[in-house]
């Protein structure tokens, strides 16, 4: 967890350390850094998507270089109906902040990706649908329930 605390102080974002816990908080606009995927200790391929999407709102613009997996930048094309601006160049994205991002219907296309549509859809203003959420269930047992005890507004729907 190291790497991923390190980058969100580095954007400003307040960090409480526990034993068993870290809090999160923001104390104003995220700034944009520069993520470069890596193996262990360096900054975790898993971590990148929801990451990913919250550079998608941080001031200025981000370099994210995925140096681990190809195809890992799947999820923009999503978080774009959303209002997220990015170019990618390789195996690198750069994230251009914007002010705000909408709720749109958007498609999960693998684990990773669901917890970037999800972080995304409770940043976003507006209702977010995710569809395809076998992807999430795989990976994150009963997630709408965790987040709404942290005070999100999620809920599953049928269809």
């Amino acid at each position: 967890m190291e790497a991923l605390t390190a980058k969100l102080l580095e954007m400003g974002v307040c960090v409480t350390e526990n034993d068993d816990s870290i809090r999160v908080r923001p104390r104003s606009e995220q700034r944009a850094v520069n993520i470069k995927t890596q193996v262990y200790p360096g900054f975790p391929t898993d971590l990148q998507q929801p990451m990913g999407a919250l550079l998608c709102m941080a001031n200025g613009t981000s370099t994210v270089c995925e140096t681990i997996f190809e195809q890992r930048f799947k999820y923009l094309d999503e978080l774009r109906r959303m209002g997220a601006k990015f170019k990618l160049v390789d195996n690198t994205a750069l994230i251009e902040g914007v002010p705000e991002l909408y709720g749109a219907p958007v498609t999960v296309t693998d684990l990773r990706a669901g917890a970037a549509l999800v972080v995304a859809g409770l940043m976003a203003k507006g209702v977010t649908e995710i569809y395809e959420t076998s992807y999430i269930d795989r990976g994150y047992e009963r997630i709408e329930e965790k987040l709404r005890q942290l005070g999100a507004d999620i809920r599953r729907e049928p269809i």
